[in-house]
């Protein structure tokens, strides 16, 4: 792959966290923010952190000298994307802010640019209205720290070219990361399912079923225990549909509406399709591979465990 430009269009804590894999990628890459002396004081931070990052041992040990010769601030907007071949808008979370933001870069960018928001909640649709060429533009979701989480989620709109999505595929597997494609849905798919979480464990709060310390240590300790491993789909095949389905029509005694039966998990009990026991399920893992996958799932968790260990516990309170 040739080295491309790379705008990143606000440079805090996320776009600037963003612009450091670019740069450690090693594209060429251009922050901007609303004024020369921001973007060029949110450089030097980003060198310093870099610094440190490499101290800590999380960025690699030239990590400093890449991205001080991959990375660069600029004057303006329109001085970082005039010659992008792919530009990032990490502004705030604020529509008006986003929409004005990106009519100056549909503006100042060459006409086949791809043009991607690193917005979180908004429908890429509603911001693709101020984007001139909007079939070059889709939601590029990276995640808080943006250097240290390896998951992206790509958003297409109704009018995204099929053929952007390679393009910016390939530059984000170049940072080490991976990408998932996702419809433009409110809330897409991360923060759908965090804000569902979330909702459920203050629910909990509320009704006094456990403390916030309680929740946090069973959801730390159990399933969310499997996630680094196991999505929701995975985890759900090798405890058994079946399985799922009583603990369902269990939930539903109390809560009938709030935890009906998922139509789709009711369809592949009828017909059978119980997961990796059957070697079919929401995945269709073959039976005959359950041996090797419950191998790997206890290797894996009883590292995870070492490594909470070796770690020790998160610094959440106050130290005696």
């Amino acid at each position: 792959m040739s080295t491309r430009t790379i705008a990143v269009v606000g440079s805090g804590y996320m776009g600037g966290g963003i612009a450091q894999v670019l740069a450690l990628s090693g594209a060429t890459v251009v922050i901007a923010d609303i004024s020369e002396e921001i973007a060029t004081k949110n450089y030097a931070r980003l060198v310093e952190e870099a610094r440190q990052f490499v101290a800590d041992g999380l960025f690699p040990a030239d990590a400093v000298e890449r991205i001080e010769a991959n990375l660069r601030p600029a004057a303006s907007i329109e001085d970082a994307v005039a010659d992008a071949d792919f530009i990032e808008e990490a502004v705030p979370e604020k529509i008006e802010i986003k929409h004005e933001t990106l009519r100056r870069i549909s503006a100042a960018a060459r006409p086949d640019a791809i043009i991607g928001s690193n917005t979180s909640t908004i429908l890429i649709g509603s911001l693709a209205e101020a984007v001139t060429g909007p079939e070059r533009f889709l939601g590029v979701h990276f995640s808080n720290p943006a250097p240290f989480i390896p998951g992206v989620e790509l958003i297409p709109h109704a009018g995204t070219s099929p053929e952007v999505l390679p393009v910016v595929e390939e530059i984000v597997a170049a940072t080490g990361k991976q990408t998932a494609r996702v419809s433009d849905a409110t809330g897409f798919v991360l923060n759908r399912l965090q804000y569902a979480l979330f909702h459920e464990a203050t629910q909990l709060v509320e009704e006094g079923v456990a403390t916030p310390e309680d929740i946090d240590t069973i959801v730390r300790t159990t399933f969310g225990f499997r996630l680094p491993f196991f999505g929701p789909f995975a985890i759900a095949d090798m405890a058994g549909l079946d399985v799922y389905s009583f603990c369902y029509a269990s939930l539903q005694t109390r809560w009938p509406e709030r935890f009906a039966t998922p139509e789709v998990l009711s369809d592949l009990v009828d017909a059978g399709k119980l997961g990796t026991k059957t070697g079919a399920g929401f995945l269709d893992v073959p039976a005959d591979r359950t041996p090797e996958l419950v191998a790997y799932r206890n290797k894996a968790y009883v590292a995870m465990q070492k490594l909470i260990d070796e770690l020790g516990p998160a610094p959440i309170h106050p130290a005696n």
